[in-house]
């Protein structure tokens, strides 16, 4: 236990730790420095002015677990439904909505409603067409390191409005390929690392306490938290990590009132359940998803991410994508419309997106394999631009063509639009200046409002 550590362990050296570790630490390393000057404290999670003025204060990232086909939902080939041969058609139609007239297909006729809204980017790449390596990279920016995760990068440089619950919250995350890696902080802070929530019912695991009333835990807790700023002020000198953790038990403490009420969802009026299909057993699921993502965005929370999984479809894609694409496409459409209804798409950045995508060729009897040279994802709100498409694939929707958009060109586009550089946001660790988008990374600014 913290309290028990030697002030030998938390002191020694502890003005040369913050001084090396300045140019990492940033902005933030000076505030933790000043504060130890003037006896105060800067929790590590108190929200941190960007780099430039933000066009998004929150994100919402949606992740298709599995790599959904941009040849059935966002990029229209009519060439590859004449190409015949080995090649597979696309399984449905396409058209144009709104007033921009981008084409989307029919899978999605909730979300086309929201055409004007959508920023298609059809020119995304990543390099390893593996589930494994691609789902890490998306995540983390690295297909080979452990590295901190996107949203751990984010809560790390802007921290967090919400009083009561983390920066990062991940709901329904996946066990494999890559697992708590990719909602992980890696080498920055544990309290940067994603919460988990489940839209199961089951919120957060051992949330309660089944041994003390709230009035005892209370008590318990004042009684360590005094014990750990007794050692803090024996050594006459702050120390992040110990505070860190005093910040994480008020944290879990305020928590266990704070989750519930988002799961709470009976103040909600029935027009609102109805709007993300809440009462309908097919987006039921997702429908949870997505109207915590606007309880929790309503709440400060600064990185939320959800999941839907089944989306690796190599037979039968038709049949499955459809499947996939009716679990998501209503709550999505809800999300955007309740959003704007509250005057929080502006500054609320949806993204949406798999792993890869899926190549035009057929695949064990009309499906499709792992693509990852050219496929589509989207962004909404957050001060991108609305009713367009970025970047595009060749005729058959095989390589990307026009303005390819790499993994560390997607998410120094994201920190962007957050207001953040993604070459000023570094952590020093190991003798080296570490970021999330490597040696790499180009902000496409043509989509950004």
């Amino acid at each position: 236990m913290n309290a028990l550590c030697s002030d030998t362990q938390f002191f020694t050296s502890r003005r040369q730790i913050l001084q090396r570790t300045s140019a990492g630490f940033g902005w933030l390393a000076f505030s933790a420095l000043a504060a130890e000057e003037k006896g105060t404290f800067v929790s590590p999670l108190a929200p941190k002015e960007p780099h430039w003025p933000a066009k998004a204060k929150r994100v919402i990232f949606m992740f298709m677990n599995g790599g959904p086909s941009h040849l059935e939902s966002f990029d229209w080939k009519p060439e590859l439904a004449k190409a015949g041969g080995r090649y597979l058609a696309p399984q449905f139609k396409f058209n144009q909505h709104g007033k921009s007239g981008l084409w989307i297909s029919d899978a999605f006729p909730n979300l086309a409603q929201h055409a004007d809204d959508l920023c298609l980017l059809n020119s995304v790449t990543t390099k390893n067409p593996g589930h494994q390596q691609a789902v890490v990279a998306l995540h983390t920016g690295s297909e080979n390191f452990v590295r901190p995760s996107v949203g751990a990068w984010v809560a790390y440089g802007l921290g967090t409005e919400a009083k009561d619950l983390p920066a990062f919250v991940i709901i329904d995350p996946i066990g494999d390929l890559g697992g708590a890696m990719n909602y992980g902080s890696a080498f920055l802070p544990a309290t940067y690392q994603g919460t988990r929530l489940s839209s199961g019912g089951g919120g957060v695991a051992n949330l309660s306490n089944q041994h003390l009333t709230a009035k005892d835990q209370r008590t318990q807790l004042d009684f360590t938290q005094k014990l750990n700023r007794r050692l803090i002020e024996k050594g006459q000198t702050g120390n992040p990590e110990l505070e860190g953790i005093i910040q994480s038990y008020e944290l879990a403490f305020q928590m266990q009132t704070s989750v519930p009420e988002v799961f709470d969802t009976e103040g909600e009026p029935e027009s609102i359940l109805d709007l993300y299909g809440i009462n309908e057993s097919e987006t039921e699921r997702f429908g949870q998803q997505c109207l915590m993502a606007r309880r929790l965005a309503e709440k400060g929370v600064r990185f939320i991410q959800l999941t839907s999984n089944g989306w690796d479809h190599h037979n039968k894609i038709g049949e499955a994508f459809s499947a996939r694409a009716a679990s998501i496409d209503k709550p999505i459409a809800g999300l955007i419309a309740d959003l704007k209804q509250r005057d929080m798409l502006k500054d609320t950045l949806i993204v949406w997106g798999g792993e890869f995508g899926r190549g035009p060729h057929e695949d064990n009897g009309g499906g499709r394999g792992h693509h990852a040279r050219g496929y589509s994802m989207w962004m909404a709100g957050g001060g991108v631009k609305g009713g367009i498409f970025h970047g595009s694939t060749d005729e058959l929707g095989d390589n990307a063509v026009e303005k390819p958009m790499p993994t560390h060109d997607l998410h120094a586009t994201i920190l962007a639009l957050l207001g953040l550089s993604h070459v000023r946001l570094t952590y020093r660790y190991a003798g080296r200046d570490f970021r999330l988008t490597d040696v790499e990374g180009t902000v496409h600014r043509e989509i950004i409002a």
